[in-house]
């Protein structure tokens, strides 16, 4: 998955990060947001090289060096949150301001996290602040992965493509389908849950 940090509500290019707290139900496990700090590099761009692997190797397009360099020449900690369970990172997701909206890149769950709804309660949190600042969303996914249909559950439609990538957008407010309607636990319900 593609995906970098929340917009702080202005049009800047400053933003905040997401800070949330959520219990994945169906995941079944206690998840936060935390905002990336520069040392995250590494951990990230290994991240992606392994989530992006079978995809890339399909389209052809692997490459040992590259696929980390890109993230490290992109990485922006002040557009990145890290998605944490317990002292794991488990994953990423950056938000990035862009001539009036926002990009959503750089968006990676380690495989063992994958596929249990994780990834859908991170992108509902992260859309619900977007809705609440008014802002459309657009990313890019790459052709054939399995990451689109999250998108599309979560009200992205394809913009436009190409033999590699297909282009998304999503204004704010767009309904979900019910699977993704589940909220983020508050704090005060995860230490009830927990007892």
């Amino acid at each position: 998955m593609d995906a970098g940090v929340m917009g702080n509500g202005t049009r800047a290019n400053t933003a905040v990060p997401v800070r949330v707290v959520a219990a994945a139900v169906e995941h079944g496990a206690d998840w936060a947001l935390r905002s990336a700090v520069a040392a995250d590099v590494e951990v990230i761009a290994e991240l992606r090289a392994v989530v992006m692997r079978p995809d890339l190797e399909r389209l052809g397009r692997y490459d040992e060096h590259r696929v980390r360099q890109r993230l490290r020449d992109a990485f922006s900690p002040q557009h990145t949150s890290v998605v944490v369970i317990g002292r794991e990172i488990a994953g990423c997701v950056a938000v990035r301001p862009d001539e009036g909206s926002l990009w959503l890149e750089h968006f990676y769950l380690a495989p063992h996290h994958q596929g249990r709804g994780l990834g859908s309660a991170v992108l509902g949190a992260v859309l619900e602040r977007t809705d609440a600042q008014g802002m459309t969303v657009r990313l890019n996914v790459l052709q054939g992965s399995a990451a689109r249909r999250l998108y599309e559950r979560h009200g992205f439609v394809v913009e436009t493509q190409d033999p590699v990538d297909v282009f998304m957008t999503r204004p704010p407010g767009s309904v979900p389908s019910p699977r993704t309607r589940a909220r983020p636990a508050t704090d005060t319900a995860l230490k009830q849950a927990r007892r």
